[in-house]
């Protein structure tokens, strides 16, 4: 129990850290004029989407508790201890508080740098860099933190898996509508904001007459801070419940927590150390800071198993850094398909000369030869780990996939840090233009913005391959939980048609999910678009920005937020439905066939979306530095309507892939009994 008590310690360091760079970035000025109340106008619209978001998925949490209660970890009537069954509503309650929660603190902290970050920019690149990286880091630390203190105190206080299995759920499920409303909010505005604005008008991206900028800023916050913190907390608790499950049976419990209290250590010291010189590179400071940790947590982890005297295997330490490494190769891959240095995006810029027809086929071409690369490393670190831990003994190979998941994650305080860097800077970036601080503030909050957006890239890759690893695992835990249920050798042979028929309708779900959450978002962009053009038609001096005219901007806050949280449920409550419909109909086989499915269609949808919709956005901004025309021109034109193509692929769809291959496997795992006591074949 050692490293569970020690885990609890670096958590609470981390919230420590957290609270020092929230209070540090409090207290920066903030610039004279308008910009801190453009800066509110944000911040209420992104707390009024939060807290409506968050009353719907009450319901969906009390409902889900009670269907907890009746079958996990077995079945209530059947139970011997039916107390371990009101433990685990308190563990998925308590999941799903804390995700809420991370959500929370990620707006609050957004909110706050994004003004302060704007503000510093009249000093120089550098302190705007460091208000856009620590509010990040707030968010980071905050995560990671409360996932491995939450994980540890169920341990202490049960000593069963399944508890942090259930608390993994409460996250994930919490995830999965967050992502998606808050996917759905951001890109209804991007995109009927660039359609009007850029595209019919030929205004700036932030200008202040346009209604649906203060909609777009809001959703930055809701989707890219909010919901990307839920997705990556769901992935970290994930990762943790299943490698509990697999490692329990082998006595490797406490390795776990060892390697990710030093993750979060490491990421500790990696944040404190951030820095960008004067005139420095933000891209260049935020991939080293990467680097940097995963160099501290490679020191730290060997270590620890050198001084562990044999009950940490050499083995297992190198199926850890094996997961550790490939993530950053595979969130650095991202890069080289979505830079704005780089080759692919160059090219799909340079298609844009001749129309946004061959913009699609070009962006859509490379993100799927992107799949190739990431799929490869999934594999990769999904074997070497398998064959690393094989001369272990049984039970050992699926515990190398599950802790080099664990790995992958361990340094995820740093990856989250970068990752909310980027919408805090581009939010950055609006306020400081419809401010009016002035074209040299905006010459550097572009620069943030342009680190910002390839560091978001690298994260979402980095986001993908680690939820790729992690669901493996959980098809291994599922795979132990099915044998304590049954006290059979379960195995999933792609030749027994109750495999097959479970492997093909889980390929179909993340398609069909996709389209529920993209059908979303063009929906309610149609409904914004027309109120944008009611405001210009009818509310006088607005298209000429005449002194003290005003557009209404709650209006379309009021579109995102409302339709948001119309469309999140019912592709959340689809996937989860179908999953319980072929376990009731196939059984357990036809489960782990569906979770096999799913996940090689998710992440190669992931992979696709993610990859292309970044390589499209900076295409667009590639044009806009001046190159083939400049802003204004038809290639322009062309890369704006590639950009909200790729913007629900990026944005909407491709991240909430991962969370919904997470959730399944977790649906699968907690109604493993009930499959196993009733199906129909």
């Amino acid at each position: 129990m050692l490293w569970s008590y020690l885990s609890l310690v670096v958590a609470f360091i981390a919230m420590c850290v957290a609270a020092y760079f929230y209070k540090w970035v409090q207290n920066l000025p903030v610039a004279e004029g308008k910009i801190a109340g453009i800066g509110q106008l944000v911040r209420n619209g992104a707390f009024t989407f939060l807290k409506r978001e968050y009353r719907i998925l009450a319901v969906f949490v009390s409902i889900a508790a009670v269907v907890i209660l009746l079958v996990y970890p077995s079945p209530i009537w059947q139970s011997e201890n039916p107390l371990s069954n009101v433990i685990a509503v308190a563990a998925y309650i308590s999941g799903s508080l804390l995700s809420a929660l991370a959500g929370y603190i990620g707006i609050s902290i957004a909110t706050i740098a994004n003004v302060r970050s704007a503000s510093a920019a009249k000093q120089g690149l550098a302190p705007a860099y460091m208000a856009g990286f620590r509010g990040g880091a707030v968010m980071g630390m905050a995560v990671v933190s409360t996932a491995l203190a939450g994980a540890a105190l169920l341990h202490i206080l049960t000593d069963d898996p399944n508890m942090v299995i259930a608390f993994s759920f409460g996250a994930s499920s919490l995830a999965l509508f967050a992502k998606a409303g808050g996917g759905i909010f951001t890109k209804t505005a991007d995109i009927a904001a660039d359609l009007i604005g850029k595209v019919e008008l030929g205004i700036p991206e932030d200008d202040p007459r346009n209604p649906a900028v203060i909609a777009d800023n809001v959703g930055d916050n809701v989707g890219d801070v909010a919901g990307m913190g839920a997705d990556l907390f769901d992935s970290q608790i994930a990762s943790i419940a299943a490698a509990l499950v697999v490692a329990a049976p082998l006595g490797q419990i406490e390795v776990i927590f060892c390697f990710g209290a030093l993750g979060l250590l490491a990421s500790i010291i990696g944040v404190l150390f951030a820095r960008v010189g004067k005139d420095g590179d933000p891209g260049k400071a935020l991939n080293g800071g990467t680097l940097l940790t995963c160099g501290i947590y490679l020191v730290l982890t060997f270590i620890a198993t050198m001084l562990s005297k044999g009950s940490i295997n050499i083995r297992v330490w190198g199926a850890t850094i094996l997961g550790m490494a490939v993530g950053v190769i595979i969130g650095f891959t991202s890069d080289f398909f979505t830079g704005d240095d780089k080759k692919p995006v160059e090219k799909v810029a340079e298609a844009c000369k001749s129309g946004p027809a061959f913009t699609i086929l070009s962006g859509f071409s490379y993100g799927l030869v992107s799949i190739l690369p990431s799929i490869i490393g999934i594999g990769v670190a999904a074997l070497g780990a398998y064959k690393l831990c094989e001369p272990l003994g049984p039970g050992y190979p699926m515990f190398g996939i599950s802790i080099a998941a664990i790995g992958m994650l361990s340094i995820v305080g740093m990856i989250i840090s970068n990752d909310a860097y980027g919408p805090i800077v581009d939010n950055a970036r609006g306020l400081a233009e419809m401010g009016g601080l002035g074209d040299d503030v905006l010459e550097t909050t572009d620069k943030l913005d342009a680190a910002g957006n390839t560091a978001k890239a690298i994260t979402k890759g980095f986001a993908i391959g680690a939820a790729g690893l992690t669901v493996i695992a959980l098809l291994g835990a599922f795979q132990e939980i099915v044998e304590s249920v049954t006290g059979e050798i379960i195995s999933f042979n792609l030749m027994d048609p109750l495999v097959f028929f479970g492997t093909l309708v889980g390929a179909a779900i993340p398609a069909v999910f996709s389209a529920m959450l993209m059908l979303g978002v063009n929906r309610n962009s149609q409904k914004m678009v027309e109120e944008i053009h009611r405001q210009f038609d009818t509310i006088e001096g607005l298209k000429e920005g005449k002194e003290g005219v005003m557009p209404e901007y709650d209006k379309c806050i009021d579109i995102a937020t409302i339709g948001s949280i119309k469309e999140l449920i019912p592709a959340g409550l689809t996937t989860i439905i179908i999953t319980l419909v072929v376990g009731f109909i196939g059984g357990v086989r036809a489960v782990g066939g569906f979770l096999a499915g799913n996940i090689v269609t998710g992440l190669f949808l992931a992979l696709l979306m993610s990859n292309a919709g970044g390589l499209w956005d900076n295409a667009k901004k590639y044009i806009e530095a001046g190159h083939f025309g400049g802003k204004g021109s038809d290639a322009h034109k062309a890369a704006v309507i590639g950009d909200t193509v790729g913007d629900p692929f990026k944005d909407t769809a491709g991240p909430s892939i991962n969370t919904q291959i997470t959730v399944v496997s977790l649906v699968a795992s907690i109604a493993a009994s009930l499959f196993a006591l009733f199906s129909l074949f």
